[in-house]
């Protein structure tokens, strides 16, 4: 990556970071942003090691969005834009890995079952336990009968 991208993805980069904190409560230690976005669209998961489990942060209601999309919006040219960031935190530093569409086609590969980001999860944490908050009350379970 060139030093003026750098200098402008840089700065997008470590608003993402801070708002992940703040998601988190202000605690930055252990935690991991896994992301897929296209064209108009971002689908963020955020994790936070707690030793014995990692936890699912939602992140409803703040801006992590705004400021993944700012980051990946920062690249001009449409076809060099990231499709999968994988992004960390670990001793008040971030750092993030970067997968493009000639390596993973978000856009027309479905991983409608989360499975990527299962296995970037498997791939940092192993066979840690994974907690997800409950589903609210009123979700629906679809099944696939016959």
């Amino acid at each position: 990556m060139s030093a003026d991208k750098f200098d402008a993805l840089g700065p997008l980069l470590s608003e993402v970071g801070l708002e992940a904190v703040a998601i988190a409560g202000g605690d930055a230690t252990g935690l991991f942003l896994y992301v897929e976005a296209g064209e108009v669209w971002v689908g963020a998961s955020l994790f936070k090691d707690e030793g014995e489990v990692v936890r699912y942060l939602s992140y409803k209601g703040s801006s992590l969005t705004d400021h993944i999309f700012a980051a990946r919006e920062s690249e001009p040219d449409v076809s060099k834009r990231w499709s999968v960031m994988e992004y960390e935190i670990e001793n008040g530093k971030f750092e993030a890995k970067f997968k493009f569409a000639d390596e993973i086609d978000v856009e027309s590969d479905s991983d409608i079952e989360g499975k990527r980001r299962d296995d970037a999860l498997r791939a940092r944490y192993g066979d840690k336990p994974v907690v997800y908050p409950p589903p609210p009350f009123d979700a629906m379970e679809l099944t696939s009968e016959g």
